[in-house]
């Protein structure tokens, strides 16, 4: 292993941050830890996150006390189908005294941009939001605007009602770095949801990480060790869905497309996020295989017969770590 031991030092910090940040969010939320955790390697690796789940699962609540739990701008936009680019991006004010044009800044320019029931807006909209999620900048006019670092859109939609909305094309969908689905709680959790049904309203959190913490915490992500076997196990799951066959998988008809390079890169990186999580200063298989369903989910592409089938993405991916030999 070669991590030093201030670097070590420097992740068991971030962890002790980000395990501070997760605390905060728990007074607000009940349960739902793997989708905080989510959102948390989202923040560190600055990879934006869709959330999917039905109505009424709390993800807008995460992403809201995630933000009241941190020092960052946030903003919250409501994707409608007749919202315009320029009410996410903003637009140039005339002034008539000079013939001058005036940049007003629109919710993007955030830390944090809670883009709520995303699939409900235009192609048009979507596309705005694309070029501020891959290049990290806003053009208005003849100028490019910078966003400021961190930079995080996360994302809602809903998987079971499809009247009104615009589906997300694939390479929008492969922008973002995790798709998340959010499940029912369990049931004592639920009984906890419903003890607190009683209160007048939830509690004010306490923001427990600075700006600059969380930038510190991203730079500790480039300390955690990778090792070798590592790397190629990464490089396995990846090939896997490319080339089943050479991995024993009878899968070939069932699949349209495999994850392009920005999986292999997203998957390292999300277990190193991982490990930070933890305090560990470098990646175990489980971390791999941990982050692998939330990165590959939406990018494995089905063939028709699959879909006939009811077999999607998540379920090839399920097939493939199972093969795949874990070093």
């Amino acid at each position: 292993m070669t991590v030093g031991t201030q670097q070590a030092l420097r992740i068991e910090r971030a962890g002790e941050i980000l395990a501070g940040v997760r605390e905060e969010v728990a007074r607000a939320l009940v349960g739902q830890r793997r989708m905080v955790d989510r959102l948390l390697v989202g923040l560190l690796t600055g990879g934006h996150v869709l959330l999917e789940g039905v109505p009424g699962l709390a993800k807008t609540l995460a992403v809201k006390s995630l933000a009241d739990s941190l020092s960052l701008k946030f903003r919250r936009i409501q994707f409608t189908p007749d919202l315009l680019p320029a009410d996410l991006t903003g637009t140039l004010i005339y002034n008539p005294r000079d013939g001058s044009f005036t940049a007003k800044k629109g919710p993007l320019f955030s830390h944090l941009v809670l883009a709520d029931e995303i699939n409900r807006a235009p192609a048009k909209v979507q596309s705005a939001l694309l070029e501020a999620m891959q290049e990290k900048q806003v053009t208005l006019g003849d100028e490019s605007h910078a966003l400021e670092e961190p930079f995080l859109v996360l994302a809602t939609q809903n998987p079971i009602e499809h009247e009104g909305t615009y589906p997300l094309p694939e390479a929008q969908s492969d922008r973002f770095m995790l798709k998340v689905k959010v499940g029912y709680p369990g049931r004592a959790e639920e009984k906890e949801i419903l003890r607190r049904a009683g209160l007048q309203s939830l509690p004010e959190l306490t923001p427990r990480a600075s700006h600059e913490d969380v930038l510190e915490a991203r730079e500790a992500l480039a300390d955690v060790y990778v090792d070798d076997k590592i790397q190629e196990y990464v490089l396995d799951i990846v090939s896997a869905t490319r080339r089943p066959r050479d991995y024993g998988l009878q899968l070939d008809t069932l699949l349209a497309m495999g994850a392009s390079p920005r999986a292999t890169l997203f998957l390292v990186r999300g277990a190193q996020a991982l490990a930070v999580l933890e305090g560990r200063p470098y990646v175990l298989p489980e971390d791999v295989k941990g982050i692998a369903p939330e990165v590959l989910r939406h990018r494995i592409h089905v063939s028709y017969e699959a879909e006939a089938e009811g077999i999607d993405g998540e379920e090839l991916a399920r097939r493939i770590l199972e093969q795949v030999r874990v070093p």
